[in-house]
């Protein structure tokens, strides 16, 4: 490819792959693309992302802001540039079959996101395409490469993954997060908040929650992200056994959600509106039967102590 065909890339990829132009170099010759990124970085670590704005790198280097945009010209760039710099490149994705391989880019890609855990704040909007992302999604299809999937099928795997992955690390972040702006430990935080859902789940509201909360299922010390990744790999195994004897069911591939074009069309958005409300409208009918029947539960409760006590 030559580099009038990358001439027409958006600034911030172009500076990903390492063809943008480089600027005209002022006076101040140390600074550079790199070390805009690494202080941004480095900002994001300590104060989180919130904190990173151009001015804000720019008093960390001990520059004006004008000097970093001869370099990065907008933030949704430098955002985008610094996502690629923390999340990086995956190492070699090692393991004896695609199962242990599977679970190794899965581990990889979690601790990547955890080492920077501001990069998962960071708003989803298709696939980035820098050297990175195509590194990451390079190695998660290579995992199923001695498998009879197909590419289509083998990309939904890494994706499936990755999203995995990420889900796994914002609930991670998020109590660490917790912990840190409260000043205590990872385990008080998550023992806080199942104390509080324990003393507001009711067994008539909450059933098999409250069935489950009662068995003990939030201070078992197990880890359910761990044991939902583990059922993954099952699945998929499941579904190679089936493809083996011939009794996979053929792929499911509807289509994307809608356009926001036809999202935002006046009738389907009316009639999303009619679907809410008598959503609303259900959900208020089954609360009310839960609270009918507590009540016919306490009336045939009093009935018959009543009666044991007249007999």
């Amino acid at each position: 490819m030559s580099d009038t065909d990358l001439d027409d890339l958006p600034r911030g990829i172009a500076l990903a792959w390492g063809v943008a132009a480089s600027p005209q170099r002022g006076p101040k010759r140390e600074m550079s693309v790199e070390r805009i990124v690494e202080a941004a970085v480095e900002l994001a670590d300590a104060e989180g992302l919130g904190a990173v704005s151009m001015a804000a790198v720019a008093s960390r280097l001990g520059y004006t802001p004008m000097s970093l945009y001869r370099y990065i010209s907008a933030k949704d760039d430098l955002i985008l540039l610094m996502q690629e710099a923390a999340v990086g490149a995956p190492g070699p994705i090692t393991g004896e079959g695609w199962r242990e391989r599977a679970i190794a880019f899965h581990d990889a890609l979690l601790s990547a996101y955890l080492a920077h855990p501001w990069a998962i704040e960071i708003p989803i909007a298709g696939i980035s395409p820098t050297p990175g992302t195509a590194a990451w999604m390079d190695a998660g299809i290579q995992v199923f490469d001695d498998t009879p999937f197909d590419d289509d099928e083998r990309l939904s795997l890494m994706l499936m993954l990755t999203g995995y992955a990420h889900w796994y690390a914002m609930a991670v972040a998020g109590m660490t997060r917790r912990a840190a702006e409260t000043g205590s430990d990872y385990d008080a935080v998550g023992h806080e908040s199942d104390g509080l859902l324990a003393r507001l789940v009711t067994a008539d509201e909450y059933p098999s929650l409250h069935r489950a909360i009662a068995a003990g299922v939030l201070s078992s010390g197990s880890d359910p992200f761990r044991f939902g990744l583990d059922r993954i790999i099952d699945g998929i195994a499941a579904h190679l056994e089936a493809l083996a004897v011939g009794t996979a069911a053929a792929p499911s591939r509807g289509p994307l959600p809608e356009a926001p074009e036809v999202a935002s069309d006046r009738r389907v958005r009316e009639t999303r509106k009619k679907v809410r409300e008598a959503e609303k409208l259900l959900r208020a009918a089954h609360k009310e039967e839960r609270a009918a029947l507590r009540e016919a539960r306490e009336r045939a409760r009093q009935r018959q102590a009543k009666d044991a006590a007249g007999s």
